[in-house]
């Protein structure tokens, strides 16, 4: 007898989105609102549709996360539907659950401590919160000025460990090559200079480092769920965020924000991650497969979001956002007031990579295995 198993995949990245509209009138407002439940609806008719060919399949991996299906991450799964469907001849599927239907990151992260079959995808920030400290440092920022300096972590010998570490923990790492996207900073006013940031409430994702750093520069970070920014800006309550370029477009946040300041402060690679128990209740074969057909997906969405980033800022700047990228100069003194910020990541969440990847104080150096690369 064939036994269905069925595995809670949860993807829940801080990249949650609610499509809106910027109003400036109470009748407009309450258009909007029904806008977006006409477009939430059809996000989920979209996402019923995609799973209606799960119910025959012998393996199925729920995948629930924050953003609407419309956004990269929806993409990205509803490409993974179509290459794990093809590979395995219609024995596994994938089912959707968008809009933060089955919960926030940081819900679902303790469930799947606490031995629930779920799983979710976030930085290594969130990680380093989560019992394996030195991952923290891979969101340290300013510590990468490419994806390729990204990647040649992710395949050396100190992640393994540090996946490792994290598998001990009762965290299975899938992948690691999804592109969340380079991080730039949204606003309400122009930011150009450290002094620009003093004061402003800059929303975040509920994680130490994230914190640390937006203090270091001077910012009153703020931890909110993806899914209430919109309306956050939109009431007054925040002052701006950071997040990509496609991110921020899939959630309509230029509809609300005036400013972007590209600076690329970090590279935000995630991981997808399941438990350990449910992953190991899987023969190897089937470990393969999904391992094989999650990793494809992440590299199709890999791809889609490098192409589109510089196309996307040019419809904002078309639109009216006024986008202003610092220069190797403006960035100098964001980077001299991290230094302190960099010391205390070390101390407390980082200590081992920054010693094998040679990260100074000033959080900028980096060494590859292949030869140190001045930063």
């Amino acid at each position: 007898m064939k036994l269905r198993k069925v595995m809670a995949l949860t993807l829940a990245g801080a990249m949650a989105a609610t499509s809106l509209t910027a109003c400036s009138s109470n009748s407009a407002g309450t258009a909007a609102t029904t806008a977006a439940a006409g477009t939430e609806a059809a996000a989920g008719t979209t996402a019923a549709a995609g799973n209606a060919g799960s119910a025959d399949a012998e393996i199925t991996l729920q995948v629930a996360f924050e953003n609407s299906i419309s956004e990269p991450v929806g993409q990205g799964w509803v490409k993974a539907q179509e290459i794990i469907r093809e590979k395995s001849g219609g024995t596994m599927a994938i089912e959707v659950y968008p809009d933060s239907q089955l919960g926030d990151k940081s819900s679902l992260i303790d469930s799947m401590l606490l031995g629930e079959n779920v799983c979710t995808l976030a930085d290594g920030a969130f990680y380093a919160d989560y019992g394996v400290p030195d991952f923290g440092i891979v969101f340290g920022p300013f510590l990468f000025d490419s994806w390729d300096q990204c990647w040649t972590l992710i395949e050396s010998d100190w992640y393994k460990e540090q996946c490792a570490k994290l598998e001990e923990k009762g965290l299975k790492l899938i992948a690691s090559n999804w592109i969340y996207g380079e991080r730039h900073t949204l606003t309400n006013v122009p930011v150009n200079t450290v002094d620009d940031l003093k004061g402003l409430k800059i929303r975040i994702p509920g994680s130490r480092i994230y914190m640390t750093f937006w203090e270091a520069v001077g910012a009153s970070p703020t931890a909110m769920s993806w899914s209430e920014v919109f309306t956050a800006i939109q009431q007054g309550t925040i002052d701006g965020q950071e997040n990509g370029a496609p991110i921020t477009q899939s959630a309509k946040m230029d509809e609300v924000q005036d400013y972007m300041t590209i600076w690329n402060y970090a590279y935000d690679s995630d991981l997808i991650i399941c438990n350990t128990t449910v992953w190991e209740s899987l023969d190897e074969n089937t470990q393969a497969l999904l391992q094989e057909c999650i990793t494809d997906a992440c590299e199709w969405g890999r791809d889609k979001i490098e192409k589109e980033e510089e196309e996307i800022i040019e419809e904002f700047i078309a639109g009216g956002m006024q986008v202003d990228r610092l220069t190797e100069e403006q960035l100098a003194p964001f980077q001299e007031m991290i230094k302190e910020s960099m010391k205390e990541i070390k101390a407390d969440y980082g200590k081992t990579a920054c010693d094998a990847f040679n990260i100074d104080t000033e959080g900028v150096s980096f060494t590859e295995e292949q030869g140190e690369q001045d930063r």
